[in-house]
């Protein structure tokens, strides 16, 4: 484990697991690294080296006032790669993190990058309008934005069960993973967790589509209430050359929990394969 310093000045947290080709793994919203920690340990057993970090804002990372657009976000992934020396790696992006690879690639040098996996992924865009007709309604932000503001543990209760796909009938994870999982997103700060919520429910990510030039894998749950895969994974699809689409069957938006298993395979496979 070790500290990088941005060049803003922020202090990122950062772990790593294995040695091999770097697989650099960027968590969602409204999580930390440790949420990876049960896709890194295969990950690195299979002869990679797993590297994830905590979003400025988020887990053990600074909580500087600003910083929370995707440019500077973007940014703060590129020195990680930079002050690491990292070359031929996988980008894997998780919900809010595969915006940071969209906008990495359209932004910084491309050529340290062998592939990227999206998964449970906001990109290309998440916000309602008229030429994105799938997304998701202003008002949904803004009253998760409220609601966050008002109560921001009773919010993340609530958030988390659709998040991962809890009902009465169903319990895809236990309740001990649900209060850890809340304790990630505890962590946080609040002003990295309504201004990280605005970037992603509000950032186009349809210009950097271009930009995906080297192998891509694509994973969504068919059944994910947070991102729904029409707005998402599979416009990302067919708007990305070559990549490749796997739909997990009514799969909520946690598939790295629920599905783990399932993703492990599918995610060693790509990055062994391309």
């Amino acid at each position: 484990m070790q500290r990088i310093i941005t060049r803003s000045g922020v202090e990122l947290f950062v772990k790593e697991w294995g040695t091999g080709r770097p697989v650099v793994l960027i968590h969602g919203w409204p999580l930390s690294a440790d949420s990876w920690d049960d896709v890194a340990l295969p990950l690195a057993n299979a002869g990679f080296r797993a590297i994830a970090y905590d979003r400025r804002g988020f887990g053990r990372s600074s909580q500087p006032w600003e910083g929370y657009n995707y440019d500077t976000l973007s940014d703060d992934l590129a020195d990680i790669l930079s002050m690491m020396q990292l070359s031929d790696v996988t980008l894997v992006g998780f919900s809010m993190g595969g915006g940071e690879v969209a906008r990495f690639l359209s932004r910084h040098d491309r050529s340290q990058i062998r592939s990227v996996a999206l998964l449970s992924s906001v990109v290309p865009c998440m916000l309602r309008s008229d030429s994105n007709p799938d997304g998701v309604a202003a008002e949904v932000f803004d009253e998760m934005s409220q609601a966050l503001i008002k109560d921001r543990p009773n919010f993340f209760t609530t958030f988390f069960n659709d998040f991962y796909g809890v009902t009465k009938e169903s319990k895809p994870v236990s309740s001990e993973w649900l209060a850890w999982t809340h304790s990630l997103a505890m962590q946080a700060g609040l002003k990295a967790t309504l201004d990280c919520a605005h970037a992603f429910a509000t950032t186009d990510f349809r210009p950097d589509l271009a930009s995906f030039t080297m192998p891509t894998l694509i994973i969504h749950g068919t059944n994910d209430k947070t991102v729904p895969i029409d707005a998402t994974a599979r416009k990302a699809a067919s708007a990305i050359p070559g990549s490749e689409l796997v739909e997990y069957p009514d799969a909520p938006h946690g598939i790295i929990a629920t599905h783990r298993d399932q993703l492990v395979h599918d995610l060693i496979a790509f990055c062994k394969a391309r």
